[in-house]
């Protein structure tokens, strides 16, 4: 029975802990802004938004808000609407994929309405990084910010500085919480860009996918983990970062399970040891023999009836003690009343006997009390070893109890693994597909063009690979491309700004009705110039030869028709015969002239 009460002790405790365990509110807010009215849409933030608060409901996030394509007012209102949900959270996570940028210094995230003309514009049309902290502020453990938003600033090339020293940084800007246990996740970098991915996550959020949601996984680990998939991924061309940190704790975003304590030790001579020591305390003859009565047989019974001898011994230690007394008196008192010697001798024996009664009884106390001393050792050292039994068995039940659970996990994250390698080698085929399709096309375009036209002359696009960035400081060469590439610039592209790149500048004003300073190369010039998508000086060819599109071809024309001064095809002029005089042959006769007329030589 008692047995059984214990039991139900120990597995009420671990169901309270684990119930402890999980009591940490949680809460989630998820945006995805792909739809853009006024840059390039995103493909792939709406598919990550979807993905991660999938992945927060498996993880039994007591509060799972999601939004898509959200105008500016709307994400300020959905916002403060969060805040009021995280009042009472213990940890609380904001996912944002979409757009952001950073001015002078600022890191903001850009709703799908914004109209971004003038670098100030950020302040109104986008939101900024510090108030999307303030709204996960009211957490009591962790507030976790995950951006997915460090995509190259599509408004810059048609944004206006409205003071020269501002600055326009590409991606987002790296940033240090003010409040303890915040940490600030980028898909990339500060300074740096992240890839929008070409499957149907980005890569940022696809090792998010993969790590974040472990049970038990600390949280520092995880985002470890998510940066060696992405530089791998992107071949170690983009970096995710961290910003802030945490406590000695270990703290994992979905709580790993709980492992249960050890069963309590049940010691089977608790009600033994009770009794013994009820016994121990009350010291009678009377209660050691009902503690033998009742335990007729056991450990404790041994150590009571050793108990009982030691309390005999004493009782008869003291009685022997107090005959020698008696007769120490005696002997004394018959002295001094002047007895006769035989009298005396008497009394002196039987004060020497009760002398050697004493010394045995003490003695034999002294051999109970040994015998007391030696059974509790005994039951202490018995204790002890099956206390270390029991222990051990515990132990070993725990660890094969955590084998266990770890080969669950490995085969969960083997699953997993298996899972999202098909998954990955289903998008690698479907991928596949298009491109040989693509280049099907491209190879029955290529055969159904037929050339009517020679090239001439052709205005070479200047190289806008992605993921190689143009020194920031040469700033001529990239005007000058820049300048090639709208047609008002032709020859070489190098280094220096000379008459021939001022003058292709001062071409571009006239045409575009611009008023940049063509003494030097800046960046104002430089992203006017970028933000014109097609040509803007028109193209000049040579006699012979005509434009079309951006390049010039030769001029060909049809039989009967000839190329005429104006550059245009004109229709043949007859062919005119001409005589011509041929002086006749010598002979007899003088003064004869001959010609030719129609092929046929006549001679006067």
């Amino acid at each position: 029975m008692r047995r059984l009460a214990t039991l139900v002790v120990a597995a009420l405790a671990i169901c309270l802990a684990s119930r402890s365990a999980l009591a940490d509110k949680r809460v989630a807010f998820v945006v995805g802004n792909s739809n853009y009215q006024n840059v390039v849409a995103l493909a792939n933030p709406a598919n990550d938004a979807a993905a991660i608060t999938d992945m927060f409901k498996k993880a039994a996030f007591d509060v799972v808000e999601t939004r898509r394509d959200l105008k500016n007012s709307e994400m300020r209102r959905a916002l403060r609407e969060f805040t009021e949900k995280a009042r009472d959270a213990d940890l609380a996570v904001i996912y944002y994929a979409g757009h952001g940028l950073e001015v002078d210094g600022t890191n903001y995230l850009v709703p799908v309405d914004a109209v971004l003309e003038r670098d100030t514009d950020a302040y109104d049309e986008a939101i900024s990084l510090d108030r999307i902290l303030q709204a996960i502020e009211p957490a009591k453990q962790l507030r976790l910010v995950i951006l997915d938003a460090c995509r190259d600033n599509p408004f810059a090339k048609s944004m206006k500085r409205t003071v020269a020293s501002r600055a326009l940084g590409r991606g987002l800007a790296g940033v240090e919480p003010s409040r303890p246990n915040t940490l600030i996740a980028f898909a990339a970098k500060g300074g740096s860009t992240a890839a929008d991915g070409d499957s149907q996550h980005s890569p940022f959020t696809t090792a998010l996918l993969r790590h974040l949601a472990k049970p038990g996984l600390e949280l520092g680990k995880a985002f470890r983990l998510v940066r060696d998939d992405v530089m791998t991924a992107t071949g170690n061309r983009q970096e995710p970062f961290v910003y802030g940190s945490l406590g000695g704790n270990d703290v994992s975003l979905v709580p790993g399970p709980a492992v249960a304590s050890p069963p309590a030790v049940v010691d089977p001579n608790a009600g033994a040891r009770r009794d013994y020591e009820l016994a121990e305390r009350v010291g009678t003859k009377e209660a050691w023999d009902s503690f033998v009565a009742a335990h007729p047989s056991g450990f404790y019974t041994d150590l009571a009836k050793a108990q009982r001898n030691k309390l005999a011994a004493e009782t008869a230690r003291v009685a022997a003690a107090e005959k020698a007394r008696l007769a120490a008196e005696e002997q004394a008192r018959l002295a001094a009343e002047g007895a006769k010697a035989a009298q005396q001798a008497k009394a002196a024996e039987q004060a020497k006997a009760a002398e050697r009664e004493k010394q045995a009884a003490e003695k034999q106390k002294r051999i109970e009390d040994e015998k007391v001393l030696a059974a509790e050792k005994a039951n202490a050292a018995a204790q002890a070893k099956a206390s270390e039994k029991a222990n051990e068995k515990a132990r070993e039940k725990a660890e094969e109890d955590a084998s266990k659970a770890a080969e669950k996990k490995k085969a969960d994250d083997a699953k997993l693994a298996a899972e999202q390698a098909k998954e990955q080698a289903k998008e690698a085929k479907e991928q596949a597909k298009e491109q040989v399709k693509a280049a099907e096309d491209a190879k029955k375009a290529e055969q159904a063009k037929k050339p009517v036209e020679q090239t001439v002359a052709a205005l070479t696009p200047p190289d806008a690979r992605s993921g190689q960035p143009a020194a920031p400081l040469d700033i001529p060469r990239l005007l000058q491309t820049e300048l090639k590439r709208v047609g008002c610039k032709t020859g070489e592209i190098d280094s220096e700004w000379n008459a021939s790149s001022r003058k292709a500048l001062s071409l571009f004003n006239d045409k575009a009705g611009t008023k940049l300073d063509v003494k030097l190369a800046s960046i104002d010039a430089l992203d006017t110039v970028k933000s014109k998508t097609g040509r803007v000086c028109p193209l000049e060819c040579e006699r012979g030869t005509r434009a079309s599109g951006d390049q010039c071809v030769k001029i060909t024309c049809d039989d009967g028709y000839v190329l005429g001064s104006n550059g245009t095809c004109q229709k043949r002029p007859p062919k005119v015969t001409q005589q011509r005089e041929r002086r006749a042959p010598a002979s007899g006769r003088r003064g004869g002239k001959c010609f030719v007329y129609n092929g046929a030589s006549f001679c006067e």
